[in-house]
């Protein structure tokens, strides 16, 4: 209940500090639709000339968009503001406001990971989850539960990855790693099946965006294999755990900005 408390404290202090930048809500309506739109008007026109591709159709693609939105709705609203802040010349590695963290009497990567949160995020959150919606009653044959089990492994895996690429600040403080994700993450926006197969390895056991993606949209299309699930989940705490582990190592290799 404690870190329940000081989540929401956490959320009321950073709504605080967006609410004196009002005008970034209008710039924020406006760049979430044109993504929305852009993303949208290509699949219209690729499925204008075609059918299927690779076995995804309308619908099944525009939910694999709706969850792509959705998931990077997330990162924006919590995970990657509050990790971000230790990253880069002014991060706090880097400055050595770390300091203050490690003497924060909770857990260090629990403050450092919901420390933040940007709340116009909400407004991609919004247009993801009615794109998932529209996509979801064209297709017919959603799985509630297994899109739900499929979409927290997905925040979980983005979760750890962003968490891996942070820790390795540690190593070099002055670098913003997570640039490499943000990249690769813009393929996940599209079915895996269309790249050429050493990419198809790269975004599944390497970088894996693509099953953060595919697999809650194949649940809402109700296309979704239980072994697929299950190795979702099983990634999940796989990597959650590897990045808890590499981002303690990270913490021990820290050496204060007073020492």
């Amino acid at each position: 209940m404690r870190y329940l408390r000081l989540i929401k404290y956490f959320m009321l202090s950073s709504a605080q500090a967006d609410l004196a930048y009002r005008a970034n809500f209008a710039i924020g309506l406006l760049n979430s639709l044109l993504n929305l739109i852009v993303g949208v008007l290509g699949l219209a026109v690729l499925f204008s000339q075609v059918n299927t591709l690779n076995g995804w159709t309308f619908a099944s693609t525009l939910a694999l968009l709706g969850v792509y939105l959705t998931i990077s709705a997330l990162r924006g609203w919590f995970i990657g503001p509050s990790l971000e802040v230790l990253a880069g010349i002014e991060g706090d590695v880097w400055s050595g406001r770390f300091d203050f963290t490690l003497l924060r009497p909770i857990n260090t990567q629990f403050f450092v990971s919901v420390r933040q949160w940007n709340w116009f995020a909400l407004i991609d959150l919004a247009l993801g989850l009615g794109a998932i919606g529209v996509a979801t009653v064209q297709s017919g044959g959603a799985q509630p539960l297994s899109f739900l089990v499929a979409a927290t492994a997905s925040v979980a895996v983005l979760y750890a990855i962003l968490l891996i690429f942070t820790a390795l600040v540690f190593w070099s403080p002055g670098l913003l790693f997570t640039w490499v994700f943000d990249a690769i993450m813009q393929l996940a926006r599209y079915p895996i099946g269309i790249y050429p197969g050493w990419l198809q390895f790269v975004l599944t056991w390497i970088i894996p965006v693509a099953i953060m993606t595919t697999i809650p949209a194949t649940a809402l299309t109700g296309d979704i294999q239980p072994m697929s699930l299950m190795g979702g989940v099983a990634l999940a705490v796989i990597l959650f755990i590897a990045a808890s582990v590499l981002f303690r190592l990270g913490v021990r290799r820290y050496n204060s900005a007073s020492s």
